[in-house]
């Protein structure tokens, strides 16, 4: 057996989690050394605490380890997963990112559709609501596309609702996305992501710690939101309940010193009351995607020149409900009847327009265009 082919052996062995791989590599070198190791050598290693967290070999795991060792089995797996197209890189290698080399409890393994994140290209990362609401899929939308225009990576975990959204408006800017999974690296969940799930491996990749077959178990996304959190710079929440996975990826990043960021709400919203606490207790609020360039890229400023281009491109995208809007209010029921526009379709267009400052609400569903 070759040494990745060893490396893949170890990286499977189940309930051998990275900890406990680094403790069998720091005692006996390799991974190769493992496969070869008595079990007397296994139980003296088991008597022994090595690592920092008390990090320790059970009689399961001496087991597990002395009873999975058929080379061509292994052998053969490694081949499989070389002919599907899936990448296989382990901390041994040089092209293993180098920002989650420096977290606690990095993935010795990662599997890869796609391409890995370039090196040294700042990367955002953005979570939020899975059952969102049309303003938080618009502004996940909208801030993705705009840090995507800037060459800034969008990270995200491919779930419904917003992280959806974020890649989506990623990859509509013509910017680079990467999703990682929860489950399996062949295993697209939610299902109705698939579109994103092929699309992202062209403008970016699909990565996972997780061999193909494993199941999306619940468990494995709290453990995913340390790999979403270690890949970026900083963190954006865009709408969190109180208790919330997204407010878990925070807290990851924020422990692992990146920067914060969140999206203001309504006080009477549940959907804000995660992103609202979160800026109560320091992470930058974001209303515009200045607040978030201008700490990502030093000197930014947005130019005439380039917010005159969004203009003309969404006048010309949404010009029939431009058109028909003046200084003098008009009912959203009023605006349907004249954009002949189905209403969930011209309440999209409609909060987008605001969002980007071409239209206002006078009141509740009434709408006059901006000077």
């Amino acid at each position: 057996m070759k040494q990745k082919e060893y490396n893949y052996w170890i990286s499977n062995l189940n309930h051998i989690g990275s900890r406990k791989i680094e403790l069998l590599l720091q005692y006996f070198g390799s991974s190769e050394e493992v496969f070869k190791a008595s079990r007397d050598a296994l139980e003296e290693l088991q008597k022994l605490s090595i690592m920092e967290d008390n990090t320790r070999i059970s009689e399961v795991d001496i087991d597990t380890i002395t009873q999975n060792r058929n080379a061509e089995q292994v052998i053969e797996r490694f081949d499989k997963l070389m002919k599907s197209n899936i990448s296989f890189i382990t901390k041994e290698d040089e092209d293993y990112p180098s920002r989650l080399r420096q977290i606690y409890d990095a993935p010795f393994a990662l599997y890869v559709k796609g391409k890995l994140p370039p090196e040294g290209t700042k990367a955002l990362a953005i979570v939020g609501a899975r059952d969102c609401s049309p303003y938080g899929k618009e502004m996940a939308k909208y801030l993705a596309g705009a840090a995507a225009q800037e060459g800034i990576l969008i990270i995200s975990g491919l779930a419904r609702g917003i992280d959806a959204y974020a890649h989506e408006g990623t990859l509509a800017a013509g910017g680079m996305t990467y999703g990682i999974l929860g489950c399996g690296i062949d295993i697209c969940y939610p299902k109705e992501n698939i579109n994103l799930y092929m699309e992202m491996q062209k403008h970016g990749g699909i990565i996972s710690e997780y061999a193909p077959g494993v199941q999306p178990f619940a468990g494995n996304f709290p453990m995913r939101n340390r790999i979403i959190s270690g890949l970026c710079d900083g963190v954006l929440v865009i709408e969190a309940k109180e208790k919330s996975g997204s407010l878990i990826t925070a807290d990851m990043g924020l422990e692992q010193g990146k920067d914060i960021f969140a999206l203001p709400g309504r006080a009477t919203d549940r959907l804000s009351e995660g992103c609202n606490n979160l800026i109560k207790m320091g992470a930058k609020m974001v209303t515009s995607p200045k607040d978030i360039l201008e700490d990502f890229l030093p000197g930014y400023h947005m130019s005439n020149e380039s917010d005159k281009k969004a203009d003309n491109s969404l006048m010309a995208g949404d010009k029939a409900v431009i058109d028909c809007l003046s200084l003098e209010p008009k009912h959203i029921e009023e605006i349907a009847i004249l954009t002949k526009l189905p209403m969930d379709l011209l309440m999209e267009q409609l909060l987008l327009l605001e969002l980007r400052g071409h239209v206002r609400q006078t009141m509740k569903n009434y709408y006059v265009i901006r000077n």
